[in-house]
């Protein structure tokens, strides 16, 4: 199980190449458009490891210190969640979520809110999954829409098939309760600690990022610090 003080040491110049290698391979062997059928599943697959590459890239930037350039991976990111969904299959919310996240921390506000306008086009408010009602939060709490947010926030901090403490603090956030927020995103980061595997393999708690970033916004930004998180903007 990784410690705090161990994921201090990261390579993230080594990520980064990684991330940038691994991108520049899955590019190249992209499919053509495909309409329908074995061509259109292996080529959405591709862009979402595209999509996941691109993130891993923009977020090794972050930790890096690099905003800008971590701004234009994460839009590149964003882009091929967004471009996968049309033949992924029926439910795969968690492309317009990694979507949003991404431009959520490149901020990049009017793409940012065109993406969560595009989830909740598609039907996020909708699911019944919770995966669904994750994304729909998401996009409510990016537009403005906070009391919306906190209707689907509630929805899932309750359930055994969702991480309550995210579902807190988005509903904590909708409901723009400070002392609640700061609790749960400690909780949040806390799971991230502990964990033993990371989405790409980076130690990095992006979920505690977009929350942050959403929650600065508002004014409510937590005090919380970590080795898995960049260090402070200036």
């Amino acid at each position: 199980m990784p410690k705090p003080e161990a994921v201090a040491t990261e390579d993230w110049e080594a990520h980064l190449a990684r991330q940038e290698a691994r991108y520049r391979d899955g590019e190249a062997r992209l499919r053509p458009d495909a309409d329908t059928g074995a061509d259109a599943d292996a080529r959405q697959r591709q862009l979402t490891r595209l999509g996941n590459a691109a993130g891993g890239a923009g977020l090794s930037l972050l930790m890096l210190g690099r905003r800008e350039e971590a701004a234009g991976w994460l839009a590149r990111a964003a882009d091929r969640y967004r471009e996968s969904f049309a033949d992924a299959p029926s439910g795969s919310w968690g492309r317009p979520i990694g979507a949003i996240k991404a431009l959520v921390l490149a901020d990049d506000g009017p793409r940012t809110e065109d993406s969560a306008r595009w989830a909740l086009e598609a039907g996020a408010a909708q699911a019944d999954s919770p995966i669904g009602r994750y994304a729909a939060a998401l996009a409510l709490l990016v537009l403005g829409r906070d009391a919306e947010a906190r209707v689907h926030a509630d929805a899932i901090r309750t359930r055994d098939d969702f991480s309550r403490d995210v579902g807190d603090a988005l509903a904590f956030l909708a409901a723009q309760d400070v002392a609640g927020y700061a609790t749960a995103a400690e909780s949040v980061l806390e799971s991230f600690e502990t964990r033993e595997e990371y989405l790409e393999d980076l130690p990095i708690a992006d979920t505690v990022l977009v929350l942050q970033e959403l929650a600065d916004r508002r004014g409510m930004r937590a005090e919380v610090s970590s080795p898995l998180l960049p260090q402070a903007r200036d």
